[in-house]
């Protein structure tokens, strides 16, 4: 076999990755049966424009209908209106584009089909606050969540109890119709009610649940948020609940799925994979101290992976944010692994986020090789106040080492390989 640069290769696994997520190859399998009356598309999400570009291209009866998307991850399309909005945090534009998608689906009959697009992203831009609650509020406590280092399930758990569209609500506002759902996974363990906190879905937290999580994290929130909470009404729809009589759905990609397409790549250029699981959560920097230990113990060749090998991963991890940089749950994780795996001559990784953007940076992520902390060391300021201010963007670009994609139009969270090569070997293939 040709050696190959592993940085190359790493790129190829990712690529290989995000490519597993297209819609464009999984969503005319999912298509439910034609209605009698009309056909009307809604969504939200990083891929809800690709994700109706695919629809379009397999749907040859009548179509209509309006969706969702991050601001620079539109497409044009013929029959279906894309509306771009802000992510992470909601804007005014996410609110006019949350009350055209609820006036789609107004005024339908029984006969009528729903098909709702989601991935994730979604509980961003469909951001209709229940009545009562000011789009400042929710903006905050979004704002207060991103920063905490709450779980994702967690901060949808907030979410839905306070939003007039999530948690079943958007599904409710169809009936009489059929809703069917199509949705890529962006969340550990793929719970449905998680992706876009779960729009056409019953949920099974409560507002107790949201209440305890407002105060694991101290989040500073108005009374009168915390007293719709109290008093329950900003219970969401549960599961069994009639008005979800007629909803049904369909996973079209998950974050092991692209885990499985990049495994196929490793052994196509002559690597062992191992896939340590999609769903790792906690905060970045400690998960990236964890990995580190894990490669150290192969790189002495006391674990069960035979070298050469690359460890892949997913799930989503979280930053609690202390300092003023630039930064992203992927780099502040791998700028971890580098601190905590010292000058390793044989360890390679990239960290990246699936939709071509970590944090609000348009960054997808970075990579690192054997001379990555010395050239840090070489810098200004220490390696360890990079991570310390939450700028591991900064510092992968001025490394030269960023992952840049531009919007993927996907979105199965993160992605990590670590490619640990045999001692004395620098490329693969060899």
């Amino acid at each position: 076999m040709t050696p190959q640069r592993p940085r190359d290769v790493l790129n190829a696994l990712f690529e290989a990755a995000v490519q597993a997520a297209s819609p464009a190859g999984t969503l005319a399998a999912h298509l439910p049966e034609r209605p009698a009356g009309r056909t009307v598309v809604i969504g939200a999400g990083k891929a809800a424009a690709s994700m109706a570009q695919a629809l379009e291209a397999a749907w040859d009866g009548e179509l209509s209908g309006v969706v969702v998307t991050r601001y620079g991850h539109a497409l044009p399309l013929s029959r279906i209106r894309v509306i771009e909005a802000s992510h992470p945090v909601p804007d005014a534009a996410g609110l006019e584009a949350t009350a055209q998608v609820m006036d789609a689906v107004r005024g339908l009959t029984e006969d009528d089909l729903v098909i709702c697009l989601i991935s994730g992203g979604g509980s961003a831009l469909l951001c209709q606050p229940l009545p009562g609650i000011d789009a400042e509020d929710k903006r905050d406590i979004n704002r207060q969540l991103l920063h905490s280092g709450a779980s994702i399930s967690e901060m949808n758990c907030v979410r839905r109890h306070l939003s007039a569209v999530k948690g079943g609500r958007l599904a409710a506002a169809c009936l009489p119709a059929r809703v069917h759902t199509l949705l890529i996974s962006d969340v550990p363990g793929d719970d449905p009610v998680d992706i876009a906190s779960g729009p056409t879905l019953g949920d099974p937290t409560t507002c107790r649940d949201a209440l305890a999580i407002i105060d694991r994290y101290g989040l500073r929130v108005a009374d009168r948020v915390l007293s719709l909470l109290k008093d329950g009404r900003a219970e969401s729809i549960k599961p069994g609940d009639p008005r979800l009589a007629r909803a049904t759905g369909s996973m079209l990609a998950t974050p092991y799925t692209a885990l499985s397409a990049a495994a196929d790549a490793a052994r196509r250029a002559g690597i062992t994979p191992y896939l340590l699981g999609d769903r790792w959560e906690g905060d970045a920097t400690e998960v990236g101290k964890a990995m580190a230990g894990l490669v150290l113990h192969t790189v002495r060749d006391e674990g069960p992976f035979t070298l050469p090998c690359v460890l892949l991963s997913g799930g989503e991890t979280t930053v609690t944010v202390t300092g003023s940089g630039r930064g992203g749950r992927n780099v502040q994780f791998l700028l971890s692994l580098m601190l905590a795996l010292g000058e390793q001559p044989q360890v390679h990784a990239i960290a990246a986020d699936t939709d071509g953007v970590d944090g609000v940076e348009p960054i997808a992520g970075a990579c690192i090789d054997p001379t990555s902390l010395a050239r840090t060391r070489a810098l200004r300021p220490l390696p360890r106040a990079w991570l310390d201010n939450n700028d591991a963007h900064s510092l992968f670009s001025t490394l030269g080492d960023t992952v840049v994609t531009g919007p993927t139009l996907s979105n199965v969270n993160d992605f990590r390989a670590i490619y640990i090569a045999r001692p004395g070997l620098a490329s693969l293939g060899v």
